[in-house]
């Protein structure tokens, strides 16, 4: 029988669980609206800026995310994720304001490197507030429904808002950017109202004077002795980096060269990318049509092979079979995410840092995007694009086959008496959970995932 399936529903979340879930919810959806989005290209060329000036101005962007994830992680364990929150709500807001101030050059580089610190500061503390928070209301088993659906609504409000950009600039050049710093003003709200962790979590850990300096090395060391101790819990995170890698890259790098490639004009470009956002949105907020047959584990493995194929497909079909399966590729990017994101906070050690875990992954995740941008940037200028797709799913379909035989074996040497790591990990979670004591046999489990219930991810009623 399968790990999967849940004897019994989930119970219903307190009401302190429901307004952590309402208020992550509105966080996540005014932090990550960024009006500009569809525009900021066409912006920066009205402004004056050369081709190799913008992309310049991108690869430096990814690059300050990779510098900037680890600090900001580290920061979120010492000072608690909801204060961090906080903190990335404001860096956010002033980096949305820049370029209706300072239209130049450094006033881009300015913006985007300010986005880049505010995105660090909330990449990983978000994720772990909500995580914690709903542990310590007895109601994790929540999680994957909340991340999916924070997710899913995000994307709809950028279905709803995109659109609108195209008339609102005809008022005022400068609309996206103000409205974005408006949205990013509204996630501050939701975070100051985010209320305090009564129990173990990442937002009430003492902190002393004299562990302020120390603490940043302690951290990190102990995230890095986390990782070397638990394989399960590296690869499951170089896992979710194929995820990440091939949905920003097409998303944003790809997206326009492939349409065009097939005679879709500009004028299309919105409705396509508004479609692939309705498709990611309603499969985010669907996760549990994946969790029944196969282990989470696995679905990642298969939904990242698909991924691949979904692009490569790109090259060989006409224009109606593209946006079909751009669509499709946004949807099982909408599958596979939060159960990604699951999986690797499971995989956390009790007594780990979370947040600054959760950067490690986020770090890699960029890094790797940003070698992946130079090569397409490299392949596009010579013209190679079809060859591009193709490599990729190459790739991809050889590394993830043998990443899972990897996490197979890494599962069966950590499992006690025969048995899965997964099972052994799931009764040290529940143990602790539940208030009783956990055995030292637990806690050295406890970096395996727990299963994920059958219900989890379906919308709230």
């Amino acid at each position: 029988m399968s790990l999967l399936r849940s004897s019994a529903p989930a119970p219903a979340p307190s009401p302190a669980a429901r307004r952590i879930i309402r208020l992550n919810n509105g966080f996540q959806l005014l932090f990550n609206l960024l009006w500009w989005m569809p525009v900021f290209y066409a912006y920066q060329r009205d402004a004056g800026l050369s081709d190799g000036q913008i992309f310049g101005i991108q690869s430096i962007y990814y690059i300050a995310f990779c510098l900037f994830e680890i600090p900001t992680g580290i920061v979120a364990d010492r000072i608690g994720a909801r204060n961090c929150l906080r903190a990335g709500a404001v860096v956010m807001t002033a980096a949305n304001l820049v370029p209706v101030l300072a239209p130049t050059y450094t006033g881009f580089l300015a913006h985007f490197l300010a986005i880049a610190a505010g995105r660090s500061l909330t990449s990983g503390a978000a994720s772990a507030y909500l995580y914690e928070g709903l542990r310590a209301e007895r109601a994790d088993a929540h999680y994957l429904r909340a991340e999916g659906t924070a997710r899913a609504l995000g994307l709809a409000a950028k279905v709803v808002c995109w659109p609108l950009v195209g008339p609102l600039m005809t008022l005022a050049p400068q609309t996206p950017y103000v409205l974005s710093a408006a949205s990013a003003a509204g996630s501050l709200g939701c975070a100051l109202a985010l209320p305090r962790l009564a129990a173990r979590g990442t937002d009430n850990r003492p902190r002393s004077p004299a562990r302020t300096g120390g603490g940043f090395l302690r951290d990190t060391g102990a995230a890095l002795r986390a990782l070397r101790s638990s394989p399960w819990l590296a690869l499951l995170m170089v896992q979710g980096v194929a995820v990440f890698t091939l949905s920003r890259i097409c998303q944003v790098n790809l997206f326009q060269p492939v349409l065009l490639e097939h005679g879709i004009g500009e004028n299309a470009h919105g409705s396509v990318l508004a479609a692939m956002t309705v498709a990611e949105a309603v499969a985010s907020a669907r996760p549990q049509w994946l969790s029944r047959r196969l282990p989470p584990v696995v679905w990642v493995s298969l939904l990242s092979v698909a991924l691949a194929a979904a692009l490569a497909g790109t090259a060989v079909g006409g224009p109606w079979t593209v946006v079909a399966l751009l669509c499709a590729f946004a949807a099982l990017t909408g599958f596979v995410y939060p159960v990604q994101r699951k999986l690797v906070n499971d995989a956390v050690p009790a007594h780990a840092p979370r947040a600054t875990l959760l950067s490690v992954e986020s770090i890699v995740d960029r890094g790797v995007c940003a070698l992946a941008a130079v090569a397409a940037g490299a392949y596009l200028a010579a013209g190679r694009l079809d060859a591009l797709l193709w490599h990729s799913a190459a790739i991809t379909c050889v590394l993830m086959p043998a990443l899972h035989l990897a996490l197979h074996r890494a599962d069966r040497a950590g499992a006690p008496d025969g048995e899965g790591g997964t099972a052994s990990g799931a009764r040290g979670r529940n143990s602790a959970s539940a208030g009783q004591p956990v055995s030292p046999a637990d806690i050295a489990s406890a970096d395996r995932p727990v299963s994920l219930p059958a219900d989890e991810g379906a919308a709230p009623r």
